[in-house]
């Protein structure tokens, strides 16, 4: 999965946007079980907004489970308990997406960037250097 995320984002910062994926990525994201393809879509998704966000961060790794796990309903999931890797740093990250039910086109996203997150946190929650 990371390196399908690497590889896209390299897209993503090449083209500036993931809505151009091509067809070697889109077959990549549709090999993946419908659960995760609905999870990496959408990780993928937060990570080109925050990219594009303001506050210029720079994310090159996403757990959408950090701190909670997420919660899927259908089309939807719900990431209250995410972290993303920015300049070697890791923030909070909660996100809301609903995608088509081929779970790969992006229908709404809504996302908040929290704090960073102390170094002494990291290793409790799965999050490298």
């Amino acid at each position: 999965m990371k390196s399908l995320i690497a590889m896209l984002l390299l897209t993503i910062a090449m083209t500036g946007s993931s809505k151009a994926m091509d067809s070697k990525e889109a077959e990549e994201l549709e090999g993946l079980s419908p659960e995760t393809r609905l999870e990496q879509r959408c990780d993928l998704e937060a990570m080109e907004r925050i990219h594009h966000d303001p506050v210029k961060l720079v994310p090159d790794e996403l757990v959408a489970y950090a701190f909670k796990d997420p919660k899927v309903t259908g089309d939807k999931i719900q990431s209250t308990g995410a972290a993303f890797r920015s300049k070697g740093e890791w923030y909070h990250l909660s996100y809301t997406c609903t995608t088509s039910p081929d779970h790969m086109t992006i229908l709404t996203f809504q996302y908040a960037i929290g704090q960073m997150v102390p170094h002494d946190e990291w290793s409790q929650h799965f999050l490298v250097p």
